[in-house]
């Protein structure tokens, strides 16, 4: 089938290319030899040589390779090649250039890029050609907020500020944000303080593509704010998303409801809402009496607008092009092959940004469309015995086309996948593609001739979408048909679109044979050797099936234990996963904030939250389907913070805290979300041991006293931060939250008063027990981790969990001091980043995201 589609086979082995370039590195193929195989592929072609087929092809795949890699070898800063011997990060410059991007203003921090021109270090300036800088400016009044908003694309910018370079993943399967901005051609952070650090001169009015560009962020500014004035508040955002592409005022919530049910495709520009689009103009200019040369001539030049009026994100861009494409053909009445349009189109936007196959809505996309196209008509075929009605029949092809065919990519990026998503698709988007948008765009139309007029579409439209939302919350309430994956290898998802092709081979091949699905016989094929089509299908199934248990367990077969210090920066997050898969959470990290009532007008709309963006992310990806036992070591904000967001969307079966309540919106709103979904609430006391399964058991050391029914208020919280034992594969662990010295003498005291309490084994010496692994206490704070602590426990290694650069000086020298006196091996998230530790039969085993300084 490829043959007959060149096209098709040229972006497919040009695709081929791009991803072998990404696993591996041969500098010396670069724009050079690529133009070189080009050029021997046409003259091998030209004069029709023999084996030309399969030398054109590998020629196409080593250009391909030799473009990814000069692109991406020029995808480089200037600044290390100008100053070599000159450390950067956390230089004071000043940046002389040109606003780059939309100016969002966000509570106290306006964020913008910047097209560098030139760096001054001191009194040396180094020229940057119009590289992109990240800029983030913190605003230190509200009056500031009003400045920075009349900053506009092409402004003349100088300003002054520290210098960094973007973070690396700091924990194993993070987020790179370094890998992000690099994608995106960005190599430098640059943050400064209040608007004084700035001059700007606005633009000259002149016609170029800065002005255009200015221009439609301007269009996209003033429809944003009709359109507040024409939808409720409550919707105005989740209207901007659909219609125009702006997510800012989108509802975080709302946005992780529409995620879990798979609706995201919903709230993104792709090429439901071009057709929709489409599907207007055309019905608006027959209704004018337009030829049909004239409006397909319209539309083709109105999706150039459209799609810079909503955001050119990559979906958007392959729709609008491919729209245009087909427009052009359709009023020259030539009839094109559509694959060959999509494969045209991906070569094009590969061509111009090798990155885009990196880009997850661009291979959804795409990887939605192919399915579409190839396998909507041949599964309706197939299910035409079952489903005689064509609207269901069609309805359920493009459900389940669509849902198979993205369903990789869908858990490797998101690592969730609801069993109800079907449902909601085809309940919801017909509802929206087919009367919300247009009726929105209507709306949006109206308004802006006459704002009472669109105000009252745009209230008709609220109380649908308010029967949506209304839909979205009780399929989300089913918590039970929510899964969660672990990011499957590639090679797992190449194996699952194999047997995918296997199975509806043999499904179209049994079809062919009877009308039965499932005759008692055997087929004749070509070779002449049978084959029982029912048996081999079965095995298909079976092997398809055994795949998915495979990529939703993939640690089924793993016998070793493994604790994870997570890095959330300043705070705890530690991960237990036991031999025999429970896994145990220790504390959710958090951001510890000191806002006064009257700086409220420096709260975010989407603030950064650890558990939301960092912790949940994480237990996700690592395929965490249910938190066993979580343990607060107490309520402090900086260890409770990420786990509102941990106990929303992560099942938890047991709650283990201090028995303690600090008085906040934030912990109460935590306990609320725990009895709301009956998690059995368990105030800590020094306790026997507790086996968690044949070969893990933990023993709670800390609070002394007896379990009391009534909660205390507790303001400070480090006192009473629950102290326990873990015991896992032979392996002996103590976990200290942010106990201090007041705390450790207790438990001291508790445990010579008690000597039975502990069955652990003494040291040679007989004289104090000895543990594997010791979590320094309070970030390693001079408060607590006593000599007389670690001569008790007599530690082999410690973890000290403290964010890099903290402005509290943690760990203190003095606690450091006594752990290299007994000569105790310190582990540090913050000169580390994550820490993991294997429990294995042999020992400890112990890896770094980074390496320590």
């Amino acid at each position: 089938m490829l043959l007959k589609r060149p096209v098709v086979l040229g972006c497919c082995l040009w695709i081929t290319g791009y991803v072998i370039a990404l696993y591996s590195e041969l500098r010396w193929l670069n724009f050079t030899t690529s133009a070189l195989m080009i050029g021997a592929l046409i003259v091998i072609s030209a004069l029709r040589l023999p084996f030309r087929q399969p030398l054109c092809a590998l020629l196409l795949v080593g250009a391909a390779y030799g473009y990814y890699q000069g692109a991406d070898q020029r995808n480089v800063t200037l600044l290390p090649l100008a100053q070599q011997q000159q450390s950067l990060d956390g230089s004071e410059v000043t940046l002389l250039g040109r606003i780059g991007s939309p100016v969002t203003v966000d509570g106290d921090r306006a964020s913008f890029t910047v097209e560098a021109a030139s760096v001054r270090f001191q009194d040396t300036a180094f020229p940057l050609g119009g590289e992109s800088v990240q800029v983030s400016l913190r605003l230190l009044e509200q009056a500031q907020q009003g400045v920075a908003s009349g900053w506009r694309r092409g402004d003349a910018l100088t300003l002054s500020g520290t210098l960094r370079s973007p973070s690396l993943a700091r924990n194993f399967g993070g987020f790179d944000y370094r890998r992000y901005l690099r994608l995106h051609h960005t190599h430098w952070l640059l943050s400064a303080k209040g608007v004084d650090q700035a001059q700007v001169e606005p633009a000259a009015a002149r016609i170029s593509v800065v002005q255009l560009l200015r221009w439609n962020d301007e269009l996209r500014g003033n429809l944003s704010r009709r359109m507040d004035m024409i939808f409720p508040s409550p919707q105005a955002g989740f209207m901007k998303s659909m219609l125009i592409g702006l997510t800012d005022d989108l509802d975080p919530e709302r946005f992780q409801q529409f995620s879990e049910l798979g609706l995201t495709h919903i709230l993104a520009i792709s090429g439901l809402n071009i057709a929709v689009f489409l599907g207007v103009c055309i019905w608006l200019m027959r209704r004018m009496k337009l030829t049909k040369e004239t409006y397909l001539l319209i539309c083709v030049g109105l999706l150039p607008f459209f799609i810079l009026l909503t955001g050119a994100s990559p979906s958007v861009i392959r729709a609008g092009l491919m729209s245009i494409v087909v427009l052009l053909a359709a009023r020259k009445g030539l009839i094109k092959d559509i694959l060959h349009i999509m494969a045209l189109v991906a070569w094009i936007m590969l061509l111009w940004n090798p990155y885009f196959l990196l880009d997850v809505s661009f291979q959804l996309s795409f990887l939605v469309t192919l399915g579409l196209i190839l396998g909507v008509q041949r599964i309706n075929e197939l299910l035409l015995p079952w489903l005689p009605s064509s609207l269901i029949r069609n309805s359920a092809s493009i459900t389940l086309v669509s849902q198979l065919v993205s369903f990789p990519a869908s858990i490797y990026y998101f690592n969730q996948f609801s069993l109800l998503s079907w449902l909601a698709n085809a309940i919801l988007v017909p509802v929206i593609s087919m009367v919300v948008f247009p009726a929105g765009l209507l709306a949006l139309v109206v308004g802006l001739v006459y704002v009472p007029a669109g105000q009252v579409i745009g209230w008709l439209i609220s109380w649908l979408n308010e029967l949506i939302f209304w839909c979205t919350d009780k399929l989300q309430q089913l918590h039970g048909f929510k899964l969660i994956w672990a990011t499957p290898s590639l090679a797992w998802i190449a194996f699952y679109y194999v047997l995918l092709v296997w199975i509806y081979w043999l499904w179209w091949r049994l079809s062919q044979t009877s009308s039965t699905m499932f005759p008692i016989m055997l087929e004749v094929i070509p070779n002449r050797r049978k084959m029982n089509l029912p048996l081999w299908l079965g095995t298909a199934l079976f092997s398809f099936l055994s795949l998915l248990v495979m990529g939703y367990y993939p640690e089924r077969f793993s016998h070793t234990g493994l604790v994870q210090f997570i890095d959330v920066g300043q705070g705890d997050a530690i991960l237990i996963r036991t031999p025999n898969g429970k896994h145990i959470l220790i504390d959710g990290g958090g951001t510890l904030t000191f806002r006064e009532p009257e700086d409220s007008w420096k709260a975010r709309k989407d603030p950064y939250e650890v558990g939301t963006k960092l912790l949940v992310p994480l237990l996700k990806k690592r395929g965490v389907h249910q938190l066993d036992l979580v343990v607060l070591s107490h309520e402090d904000a900086d260890h409770s913070g990420g786990l509102q967001a941990v106990a929303s969307q992560i099942p938890v079966k047991q709650f283990l805290f201090n028995g303690t309540f600090k008085p906040g919106d934030q912990t109460a709103k935590l306990f609320r979300t725990l009895l709301a979904r009956d998690v059995p609430l368990l105030p800590a006391h020094v306790s026997h041991w507790i086996q968690i399964d044949p070969q893990t058991r933990l023993q709670v050391l800390y609070p002394v006293g007896s379990n009391e029914q009534r909660l205390k208020i507790v303001k400070e919280q480090n006192a009473q931060s629950v102290v326990f034992l873990l015991e896992m594969q032979g392996t002996r662990w103590l976990f200290t939250g942010d106990m201090e010295m007041e705390s450790e003498a207790k438990v001291l005291a508790q445990l010579r008063d008690h000597p039975d309490l502990l069955d652990l084994n003494v040291s040679t010496s007989g004289s104090r027990p000895k543990i594997d692994v010791l979590k320094i206490a309070h970030h390693g704070s001079k408060t607590s981790t006593t000599q007389e602590w670690l001569d008790y426990w007599n530690p082999s290694w410690a973890v000290i969990s403290v964010g890099a650069m903290n402005t509290y000086g943690h760990p203190a020298p003095a606690v450091l001091e006594r752990l290299l006196n007994e000569q105790i091996a310190v582990f540090r998230t913050d000169q580390m980043g994550e820490i993991q530790v294997d429990v294995r039969p042999k020992g400890l085993f112990s890896r770094m995201k980074l390496s320590g300084s």
